[in-house]
């Protein structure tokens, strides 16, 4: 109590200042831990499938994506997006995109181990599977970097067939050193890559397109191309350089078209806008004009799409590598809320419906990793004509299921930590506005669903491939085997009536997710953990929220297996 004089000269008492209230019953901040080896299903993962090589590596990336700065990078990136500048002060187009130096400094890291190109520059046994869980490490903390590495990666399978192109760009691309500045390709010491398929138009009919591509007169070669149109998403717009489709003499074709010309003047290139987007928000997305923009073909005339869909195929699986790194930081978060809060005399943890909870969405994430990494080794070099027919048709297969899982998978994980989990201070918030973007990106749920039925339409190799694979563990669930008995006969009577194929399509797909993610369990998973997942997407009782597990789970040791660590 303090003693103060009134303005009439009387004494009065007036209260003391009360101190800060104490915070109590809060989760101390998730740092200074290493993400890959509190990591048990990944960690497993990677040793299962031939990468056990790259563990010291993927511990120090662990350890960085785990620390506090990092972290706060990754806070930075988003708080302060990119921000596009189309003229300089004296009025000259210069179309740049300024970035948070957090940014450049997580996406540098990633170049320096490796996550972009990694399993291209050294394609040993295992590297596709190393390069996956490097990618994944840093997709779990900041996302949105992650959309220039993944189409940095998916480029170079396109550029190899293509070497006329290619050997101008595949050294620095395979470079482990990041460049951000705008100048000639040849004076970088490390180049990025982006691309833009869709115009506004058309969206994913990409047939649509209307940007023509009119011949160089002057090159002998044919190769050169003006480009003259529009790309309603461009991604990465920073990037060195952009696949694209326009329409040539001899159809739709693709082209490279370079930022920065090998004289070191400008392409035209006019950043319109960047997209205002649900998140994502420290990757630049945009929408460009070309205006006799220059660009080289790549691959044979007219055959556009056959080209880049390579491409695209090895972005789709950084859609399931993302979406599944995502369930990750939302399961870890809402892990270690659980286990630091208390209410209603105990911890969150041990209050059985949010640890019912928490183990299903463990299930969900390890299912996914597992998914994850068996598509990444279908993807090693030389793997061979029957891994190409399964990734041909699991990858969108998994696409579909697993991006489609990632929202709702996040949101609960949000409800897990109550009101802090909506908002912004915590990271779900940001990652429950994130997952979406990997379900709508190289194809949304009706076009991935329906390219799964094109697939096997085409390349009918695939799907025996596909039945193959699960057939590695035919009897050992009674509940998978049945499932798997009727997807098989329901297909062969969807397909025989192409309407009824199309409608059913997104069931399809679904059941032959769950069937694959049911036997990749199966296989590789402890069987308590193996069997509650298949019980719980196959069985009898299964529910159509998180947390309704099958009777008799040890949902307690399905959460210590993905707490245990840290």
């Amino acid at each position: 109590m303090t003693v103060t004089a009134s303005p009439t000269g009387l004494r009065s008492e007036a209260p003391a200042p009360h101190p800060t209230h104490e915070v109590t019953n809060q989760a101390p901040p998730r740092t200074g831990l290493d993400e890959y080896g509190t990591n048990l299903p990944l960690a497993e993962a990677v040793r299962t499938f031939g990468a056990a090589w790259h563990e010291p590596e993927l511990h120090e990336i662990g350890g960085l994506v785990g620390s506090t700065r990092f972290q706060t990078d990754a806070e930075l990136a988003h708080t302060s997006p990119p921000v596009l500048r189309t003229h300089d002060r004296y009025g000259n187009r210069v179309d740049e995109v300024d970035f948070h130096p957090a940014y450049h400094e997580i996406i540098g890291a990633a170049v320096r181990h490796g996550a972009h190109t990694a399993a291209w520059a050294d394609p040993k046994p295992g590297a596709a599977v190393a390069r996956a869980a490097s990618f994944m490490l840093f997709a779990q903390v900041e996302p949105g970097h992650a959309c220039p590495m993944s189409m940095s990666h998916a480029v170079v399978p396109v550029l190899q067939r293509d070497p006329e192109v290619g050997q101008d760009w595949l050294p620095g691309l395979l470079s482990r050193s990041y460049d951000p500045r705008l100048i000639a390709p040849a004076g970088k010491s490390g180049l990025t890559f982006g691309m833009g398929m869709t115009e506004k138009q058309g969206g994913s009919d990409v047939r649509a397109n209307t940007t023509r591509a009119v011949p160089v007169a002057s090159d002998p070669d044919g190769r050169a191309h003006l480009l003259t149109g529009h790309k309603w998403f461009f991604s990465a717009p920073q990037s060195d350089a952009f696949l694209v489709l326009a329409q040539a003499e001899a159809g739709l074709t693709c082209f490279l078209v370079p930022r920065v010309l090998a004289d070191g003047t400008r392409n035209t290139v006019r950043i319109q806008r960047l997209k205002n987007k649900l998140g994502n928000k420290s990757n630049a997305s945009s929408e460009v004009e070309f205006d006799s923009t220059w660009a080289v073909r790549v691959g044979e005339p007219g055959r556009g799409v056959p080209t880049i869909i390579e491409m695209v195929n090895h972005t789709r699986l950084d859609c399931v590598l993302g979406t599944t790194a995502g369930m990750r930081q939302s399961v870890s978060e809402a892990i270690w809320h659980a286990e630091h809060r208390r209410a209603f005399g105990a911890r969150l943890v041990d209050q059985p419906a949010m640890t019912a909870v928490l183990a299903d969405l463990a299930l969900e994430t390890e299912a996914a990793t597992w998914t994850s990494l068996r598509l990444a080794q279908a993807y090693e070099s030389g793997s061979g004509e029957s891994e190409a027919m399964f990734r041909r048709l699991a990858t969108a297969v998994a696409k579909y299921w697993i991006c489609k899982r990632g929202p709702h998978h996040a949101y609960e994980a949000l409800e897990c930590l109550g009101g802090n989990g909506y908002t912004e201070d915590w990271p779900l918030a940001r990652r429950y506005r994130e997952q979406p973007v990997m379900a709508v990106w190289e194809g949304s749920g009706n076009v991935i669903a329906l390219d799964v039925l094109r697939g096997i339409a085409r390349t009918p190799q695939s799907l025996d491939a596909f039945w193959v694979e699960l057939e590695t563990t035919a009897g050992a669930s009674a509940v998978l085997d049945a499932h798997v008995r009727r997807v098989r006969r329901e297909l062969a009577e969807d397909l025989r009536d192409p309407v009824a194929a199309q409608t059913r399509a997104r069931a399809t797909v679904e059941a032959m997710a769950l069937a694959l993610q049911s036997s990749l369990m199966l296989r590789h998973a402890p069987a308590p953990m193996a069997e509650a997942f298949v019980a719980a997407r196959l069985g009898e009782d299964r529910g159509h929220q998180y947390g309704i597990l099958p009777r008799g789970t040890d949902a307690a040791a399905i959460v210590e297996r993905h707490f245990g660590g840290h």
